[in-house]
């Protein structure tokens, strides 16, 4: 994550049995096209112990955002996932500012004002 200082992170955790995962990705893709690379980094961890699973979600529910693997789980043991989708927001100083269990298409409003929040956040506070 301290590689993207300076941009907002949006880190997901997910799976290929997961149901809201399947609302999550189309949300997820309007939010790459929403805002720049500069501005937001979405970056999605699969947790499915056999990449072809993940692989065939992906062709069912295509990402515009970079996918990672952790069959181990060792980034969710980090983040202390406990659900699928569950979602850790990073503010432009790397820090965890939010983190979201579960996906639900009523609180899309609410998710969008945080990353929007700490978008808007100026970069200076990175120095502070």
């Amino acid at each position: 994550i301290e590689q993207y200082k300076g941009k907002v992170v949006y880190l997901d955790f997910w799976a290929s049995w997961c149901i809201p995962c399947r609302q999550s990705f189309p949300w997820l893709n309007r939010l790459r096209d929403a805002y720049s690379t500069d501005e937001l980094v979405i970056i999605a961890v699969n947790l499915d112990k056999k990449k072809s699973l993940a692989t065939d979600f992906l062709k069912k529910h295509p990402a515009k955002f970079e996918i990672i693997y952790d069959p181990k789980g060792t980034l969710a043991k980090k983040y202390q996932i406990q659900g699928m989708p569950s979602s850790v927001i990073f503010g432009k100083d790397s820090i965890p500012k939010y983190a979201h269990k579960g996906f639900f298409t009523k609180k899309i409003a609410s998710y969008e004002q945080e990353i929007v929040q700490l978008i808007k956040q100026s970069k200076d506070l990175i120095n502070e």
